[in-house]
């Protein structure tokens, strides 16, 4: 199932980083439901010389030392005609960098028309970098698995499969063999830059987990925080299929299969649960093999060029031509 983010209001982006980003409300309290609609930053310093045509009113209007130095040249009233412009344009706050005090036509707008100014100690291209990647986060496509996700050796692997497969006791047998469990039965996934996958799980049922037949338990209080991670890429997708006499399963590793979500592959393998097998170990296995092709080391790769060669070298060393033995030639006589 996924998830498209149309705005999140800015009460939700200062309480949730008001601490990581230094954030203070400086005035207009009852604008905070107003909606930040783009998941971006903005320097308006076009739109202070009254050019609006391509404003980024939708973002975060972030203030710094370029801009409040070129409010000092504008006259009061030329100040109070920009931020209305500005406001009138419905944009979600005002930032002030470096701990700048805001102007009084600035309180007197925003006052007026309910517009929330936010100040922050941090210089203004660390709070940008910064802000930018908090509002990125919350902007980001989102979607939620049927799935158990866990972090081994560094691999971010998701176990799939029908409910009663045996996700929850591989992941249980992975933790106590010091894996990280990041998410269990229901993952939440988003994705980051366009280009990775993290999943975490939901603040409800964090560090917990449901074992068919023992119930709900605490992976923290069992195994400790390091049993624990809040979020992980994911690198592997494991799909757990019951097995049956007809399943052809994979052999020689050489077919690259993917898992398509939210518009990224991810690469995917398939195991057969059957008795005798211990399934944790073949997880595990998977996760290391997946590090190694990372790193450039793909086993079934290397091995089926190495058969290769040593077929190739068969070959030539059979269609070489014999050489005819020859009669050594002795001296007749003593």
């Amino acid at each position: 199932m996924q998830k498209a983010i149309h705005g999140i209001t800015v009460a939700h982006f200062f309480e949730t980083y008001r601490d990581k980003l230094k954030l203070e409300v400086v005035t207009g309290q009852a604008g905070l439901h107003g909606l930040i609609r783009e998941g971006s930053i903005n320097r308006p310093s076009l739109a202070l010389t009254g050019f609006f045509k391509y404003f980024a009113n939708k973002r975060i209007q972030v203030l710094g030392a370029a801009e409040m130095t070129y409010l000092k040249t504008l006259s009061q009233r030329q100040q109070t005609g920009i931020f209305r412009g500005m406001v009138a344009r419905h944009i979600p706050c005002l930032v002030l960098t470096r701990n700048y005090n805001a102007t009084k036509p600035m309180l007197a707008v925003a006052a007026e028309m309910k517009l929330p100014i936010l100040r922050t100690p941090m210089i203004t291209m660390n709070f940008v970098n910064l802000a930018t990647l908090c509002i990125d986060n919350e902007f980001a496509p989102s979607a939620t698995e049927h799935a158990t996700t866990l972090d081994i050796k560094g691999v971010g692997v998701m176990l799939r499969g029908t409910s009663g497969v045996g996700k929850s006791e591989s992941a249980l047998a992975l933790i106590e063999r010091g894996h990280s469990l990041v998410a269990d039965d229901l993952t939440v996934i988003r994705l980051l830059d366009e280009r990775e996958l993290m999943a975490t799980s939901r603040l409800l049922n964090r560090g917990w987990m449901e074992c068919r037949g023992i119930g709900i338990i605490n992976i923290a209080e069992m195994f400790g925080v390091k049993s624990l991670r809040l979020e992980k890429r994911i690198d592997l997708v494991v799909s757990l299929q019951e097995w049956t006499p007809e399943v052809v399963e994979e052999r020689t590793g050489l077919e690259e299969n993917y898992y398509e979500m939210l518009g990224i592959k991810v690469p995917h393998i398939e195991l057969y649960v059957r008795p005798g097998r211990d399934m944790a170990r073949l997880v595990e296995v998977a996760a290391l093999t997946q590090a190694l092709k990372k790193m450039g080391h793909d086993p079934a790769k290397d091995f089926n060029d190495r058969l290769i060669s040593f077929m190739s070298q068969q070959t030539a060393g059979s269609a070489a031509p014999v050489k005819p033995l020859e009669r050594e030639e002795r001296p007749l006589g003593p």
